[in-house]
Parts: structure tokens; C-alpha cells; sequence
């Protein structure tokens, strides 16, 4: 495993944190963690609403990273509370392919820590409306 992704799965593990805000509001189910172009790590989690108020938790890594400045993603990984990974959603990819949408097939994505496995957005997410 490489420093980079060791150094993300540590950030977002810290940032995982289940919780109540309100009877209305949850969060830290899952953690994420975004690698910028420039080799700084963004963290998110995510926040559960009873309405469809909420983010997941790679969107707010990305909207963090695009708060201190930067819109280039390289990596993205999110973690479940026992430490598995899970691939993004629709939603989180879109956000990406818009942000990126002539780079976005290179951002790589790791959906098993303990195996290593990695897969890019373009292998997941190989044609998209935007692409057109």
C-alpha cells in the first residue's frame, strides 16, 4: 500500500465518527477522504437529514477541498464504521465528472483497503451525459 493512501485511510478513520446532532440530523456513518493534485489530504463526512438536506461524506471531502482552493482530484476513498471501503455513489460522481469533466476518468478510487483494490471513475463511471 502506498503512502498516499495509507496517509488518507488514517485521515478519514479519524474523521469517522457516528453520532446525533438532532432527532432530525445524524453524521460521521462514513468518512471520507479526497487527495488533491496537490498532495493535500481533504476529509468529509457524511450527514443523514430526514429530508434530502444531507451529503454524503466524499461530496463534503470535495466541497472542503474546493473551500481551501483547489478543484483537482486525484484519489477519493470512503470508509464504513468497520473500516471497509465503498465506491461513490451516482450523485458523488457526478459532482467529479462535472468538476473534471474532461480528466475525470483518471481519478482512482479504492474499494478494498485490506485487499488494495483499486478501480478509476472512468472504469466505473465509463460514459457519462456530460462526456457528449
Amino acid at each position: 500500500m502506498d503512502k498516499f493512501w495509507k496517509e488518507m485511510y488514517n485521515a478519514a478513520s479519524a474523521a469517522l465518527s457516528a453520532r446525533n446532532i438532532s432527532e432530525y440530523v445524524t453524521c460521521g456513518e462514513v468518512a471520507a477522504a479526497v487527495l488533491s493534485d496537490s498532495g493535500r489530504i481533504y476529509t468529509g463526512i457524511c450527514i443523514d437529514t430526514c429530508s434530502t438536506l444531507g451529503i454524503c461524506a466524499e461530496r463534503n471531502a470535495i466541497f472542503n477541498m474546493i473551500t481551501n482552493g483547489e478543484a483537482v482530484i486525484k484519489r477519493v476513498l470512503a470508509i464504513l464504521p468497520d473500516g471497509s471501503n465503498v465506491a461513490p455513489c451516482g450523485a458523488c460522481r457526478e459532482l467529479m465528472i462535472q468538476l473534471m469533466p474532461t480528466r475525470y476518468k483518471n481519478i482512482e478510487i479504492l474499494l478494498d483497503y485490506a485487499t488494495e483494490k483499486t478501480i478509476t471513475l472512468g472504469e466505473i463511471t465509463p460514459e457519462w451525459w456530460i462526456t457528449y
